[in-house]
């Protein structure tokens, strides 16, 4: 019992440390969400381009962002752009490497669910005498965005943990105040506490991912 106590005492006095840990991944998440989910749709589209040089550059450009691992990707961009003249801040190099990385992946699975879709679906809308962007975003991408919610779903929880990855630029998120609540109280609980942080998200986020896919189920 006293165990218990003692660490709802801790958990509480660890609080505010947390929460503001919390907000700098959430802020990395959030944001990288927003730039590489529309980031992806158009690397997607120049994939299925029937230009030769379009669909080169954005396959070279897959081919890098996944051949090559997040954290060398984030330590070439905060460290290695200074070399030739480019010097990003802590957070813009964080995120511009996780939205061009997630954009990546992003890109591959709107590109799998786009050409998953019958060829009759865009013989149907050209009867119907529907211009090729009204076939896209009104008969295609609303029939391809429900058959990509479960991998994005997975890409979406996949990274809330890799915010983690970070702290190797020295912000403050939440692997990071654990790791020096650690070092301070010379105890595990801090990483303890950022674990059930990291699993309350996860949860969160899984169960908004599957209201998502029951709300688009109407697409067969």
């Amino acid at each position: 019992m006293n165990g218990i106590i003692g660490f709802l005492e801790y958990f509480k006095m660890l609080m505010p440390q947390v929460m503001d840990g919390l907000l700098v991944t959430l802020q990395i998440f959030g944001l990288t969400l927003i730039l590489s989910i529309p980031l992806g749709v158009i690397i997607a589209l120049g994939r299925l381009s029937k230009l030769k040089v379009l669909n080169v550059i954005t396959g070279a450009y897959i081919l890098i962002m996944r051949g090559t691992p997040l954290l060398l990707q984030i330590v070439f961009i905060f460290f290695g752009l200074p070399l030739i003249g480019v010097t990003l801040d802590r957070l813009p190099a964080a995120l511009f490497a996780f939205t061009l990385n997630y954009g990546a992946y992003f890109a591959e699975i709107f590109r799998a669910g786009i050409r998953s879709i019958d060829i009759g679906q865009y013989e149907g809308a050209g009867v119907l005498g529907l211009s090729p962007r009204d076939t896209f975003f009104r008969i295609i991408f609303p029939q391809a965005l429900k058959r990509v919610l479960p991998p994005v779903g997975n890409e979406v929880v996949t990274l809330i943990k890799d915010t983690a990855l970070v702290y190797i630029l020295g912000l403050d998120e939440l692997l990071k105040i654990g790791k020096i609540a650690t070092n301070r109280d010379a105890t595990l609980l801090p990483l303890v506490i950022i674990a059930i942080v990291y699993l309350a998200l996860t949860y969160v986020l899984s169960e908004i991912m599957t209201r998502f896919e029951k709300k688009y189920d109407y697409y067969k």
